[in-house]
């Protein structure tokens, strides 16, 4: 829509079996990829958590740890 600059995903993959989420996230990544856009996701799954080129950890309100890969 109108070519956003930021894409927010909340729990995109929530409750989804590991292949639709595997897909899910195939189309984000694509997503990203060829709109040039950011995409923030939040996420309670680690393994997508440490697909990103950038995480932030929050825990109890708090940002307890931030990394780049």
């Amino acid at each position: 829509m109108n070519n956003p600059k930021v894409l927010l995903a909340d729990e995109p993959t929530g409750n989804l079996d590991l292949k639709v989420r595997d897909e899910v996230m195939k189309i984000l990544q694509e997503v990203n990829e060829s709109y040039d856009l950011t995409l923030i996701m939040v996420t309670h799954d680690q393994e997508l958590g440490n697909l990103a080129p950038r995480k932030i950890v929050h825990r109890d309100g708090r940002v307890c740890s931030a990394s780049s890969n």
